[in-house]
């Protein structure tokens, strides 16, 4: 690629917030009709680069080329008139509109009368989704389209702005392995019309599937480059993080003792009032990981919810421990030692504005340590989160930073010290507990994961990632359309067959 001309440049970069350097003297380079690889661990300054190439935010210093003109932007709107689009990890999508409608906001076409003209829209909407092959009804509703196809719907929303140079940020966290083929088919395609692709990914065997070239960041600087042919998951994986990193889970063979978890009978309707969980039986032992595998949308939300009392059953029963916990309240369930990372952890997990001292007590703050007559023990809230994320290596200032400012990686170490460190458990539901975090984090949240195990405590996994479910797991429970497919030994399952049962085949 390197012959081909430079349609996107950043010249020794410089973006500083109050007590952080995010960027320091980054320069990068896009060639026209590649895809570049953008690596670094949560926080190396990745999103606040790709901030200022789309005109969210202002440099300090430095430069930006758009095929060798400098450009200086206002806003995003001069990013989008350069031929840049951006597609956001957390989707920016109006559910309740159609697709035609999402598409077109901000861009409305109209009659010379100055009323809408939908009818044009939703042609136009059509011819775009089939010339770029990424067909979608345009007059489908927003909410009902799958995860993929709402993917779609961004990167179409890009294109109809006439976007030349497109940012994918962290495209594939929420696809599955279907989906997350179709998209490299659709990336394929636009590079091969002329389009250039920064594409920001945690999944290194992604990464050296479909990209050109890898850049890598680290502390707020580019510390490197690789080509894909010259580069394994381990060496980009050191590169990132500036050590080695242990890529696969180390555990021993499992000791199951009794039975923590049992659930009996399970229904549930989901918010539609439809089904979602139809008579699920499964049990979870002491010192144990039982993985629950399936393509996202078949029940694994909602079971996590009712066993969490965030949702109601209609029938069947739960227990832990031998208590009853059906349909009880969160805080009651709370009570017997059972912990939940939630899928995530903005809506669930954490409260942005919070300090990190205040995050970590968001389910005991109760309790008598953390109490002084009827107010707060501040001093004690304190003490613990000092402790904590020494213990848990939450990269903060201090303990009074809000947790909305911390970078994915560290949030999910907040959200996972909250919930196993300082505090007797029992029972770990962990959802998703490693989407959207770097490899760093990943490997600290797997060993803690398997640490809880060790402890003897059950622990029940439930993960998109296939490669996540069966390297943790010691049981993997396959669901399909709110029903279990099948249950199998974790040390003799293969990819290949869990696949085919994902499908609702044995």
């Amino acid at each position: 690629m390197s012959n081909q001309p430079v349609v996107l440049e950043a010249r020794n970069i410089t973006k500083q917030f109050p007590g952080v350097l995010a960027n320091d003297k980054v320069n990068l380079k896009l060639h026209k009709g590649e895809i570049l690889a953008l690596l670094g661990e949560n926080g190396a300054g990745k999103s606040t680069l790709m901030n200022i190439l789309y005109g969210l935010y202002r440099p300090n210093e430095g430069q930006v080329f758009v095929r060798g003109e400098q450009v200086e932007y206002a806003n995003p709107r001069d990013a989008i008139a350069k031929g840049i689009g951006m597609v956001h990890q957390h989707f920016q999508l109006v559910p309740v509109f159609t697709v035609a409608e999402n598409v077109i906001l901000g861009s409305e076409v109209e009659r010379i009368s100055g009323v809408l003209d939908m009818k044009k829209a939703i042609n136009d909407v059509r011819e775009l989704s089939e010339y770029h092959g990424l067909p979608i009804d345009p007059t489908a509703i927003v909410e009902e389209l799958p995860v993929g196809l709402q993917q779609r719907l961004e990167i179409i929303k890009a294109l109809y702005r006439k976007a030349e140079i497109l940012f994918l940020d962290e495209p594939t966290a929420v696809l599955t392995p279907q989906e997350v083929k179709e998209l490299f088919e659709v990336m394929r395609g636009l590079v091969a019309q002329g389009k250039s692709i920064i594409f920001i990914s945690h999944k290194l065997k992604e990464v050296l599937t479909i990209c050109d070239r890898i850049a890598v960041m680290r502390a707020g600087k580019t510390v490197g480059e690789a080509m894909p042919a010259e580069s394994t998951p381990q060496t980009l994986a050191s590169l990132m993080v500036g050590r080695d990193v242990i890529l696969q889970v180390a555990k021993d063979t499992a000791k199951p003792g009794e039975v923590v978890l049992q659930v009996n009978g399970l229904k549930s309707k989901d918010d539609r009032g439809q089904y979602a969980l139809n008579g699920l039986d499964f049990q979870v032992k002491e010192g144990e990981i039982v993985g629950i595998a399936g393509v996202q949308g078949n029940g694994q939300t909602e079971l996590v919810e009712v066993l969490t009392g965030l949702r109601r059953s209609s029938n069947g029963s739960v227990t832990v421990g031998g208590v009853d916990i059906t349909n009880k309240s969160a805080r009651f369930i709370t009570k017997q030692k059972v912990s939940h990372i939630p899928e995530d952890r903005h809506r669930y997990g954490m409260v942005k504005s919070y300090s990190i001292a205040d995050n970590l007590v968001l389910n005991s703050y109760y309790m008598p340590q953390f109490r002084k007559g009827l107010s707060l023990d501040s001093q004690a809230i304190n003490k613990q989160a000092v402790d904590l994320i020494k213990e848990y290596d939450i990269r903060t200032p201090s303990a009074e930073t809000s947790g909305g400012t911390l970078s994915g990686g560290n949030q999910q170490k907040m959200v996972v010290a909250r919930e196993i460190g300082g505090r007797q458990v029992e029972l770990l539901i962990a959802s998703q507990p490693t989407r959207g975090v770097d490899v760093g984090s990943i490997e600290f949240i797997h060993s803690q994961i398997v640490s809880e195990r060790d402890k003897g405590v059950a622990v029940l996994l439930v993960s998109a990632e296939l490669d996540e479910i069966m390297a943790l797991s010691d049981r993997i429970v396959v669901m399909y359309e709110g029903e279990i497919v099948d249950i199998v030994d974790a040390g003799q399952a293969t990819r290949e067959d869990l696949g085919v049962m994902m499908t609702g085949s044995k």
